[in-house]
């Protein structure tokens, strides 16, 4: 009877630690991220949709020069103004021979600006909590916003090389595939 007692306590407790974790994050985490939301909404209205459009059409155009455009600035600009899943759509302004190359650019960055703007990916934002919990309790408070630059920073050199490297890997299995 015991070993019943003690496996309802704990089965109740599962959900009263559950409970805790849920008023932490109405309390504190959501309401950040819908005031971030609103406030980038409201950004996007004020910079007007067609100005952030043009540079999507400016990212397709040919030539090395605009490789930064596309796979830096574009991507930046995707998941910070209209964030994980709208970003992508970006991509509809760009020729079809470097799409794949975006997308690869794009997605590989919904991840390394959530330590400092969480509003770009708030579906991952527990993984970055979780996280960011460890290096706080390991190292402080200071250590995890200089983890969130620098995970921000290299975020940017992957992105451009991946979509470096997707685009030369989308042009030789599309002129394999005309051969």
């Amino acid at each position: 009877m015991d070993a019943l007692v003690q496996a309802a306590v704990w089965f109740i407790g599962l959900f009263q630690e559950g409970a805790k974790v849920f008023v932490n994050l109405v309390t504190g985490i959501v309401p950040v991220v819908i005031v971030l939301l609103t406030a980038f909404n409201a950004v996007i209205t004020w910079i007007g949709q067609e100005r952030i459009d043009k540079i999507g059409q400016a990212a397709g155009k040919e030539g090395f020069q605009y490789t930064p455009l596309r796979y830096l600035i574009l991507p930046v600009v995707a998941v910070f103004v209209l964030t994980n899943p709208m970003a992508y759509t970006m991509g509809r302004f760009l020729p079809e021979k470097y799409k794949p190359a975006f997308y690869d650019a794009a997605v590989s960055f919904v991840h390394p600006p959530l330590g400092i703007f969480p509003h770009v990916n708030p579906g991952e934002l527990f993984v970055w909590a979780g996280i960011a919990q460890g290096v706080t309790q390991g190292y402080g408070a200071a250590e995890t916003a200089s983890l969130a630059v620098r995970y921000l920073l290299v975020g940017l050199v992957v992105i451009f090389i991946r979509g470096l490297v997707t685009e030369r890997i989308t042009a030789f299995l599309w002129a394999r595939r005309s051969s």
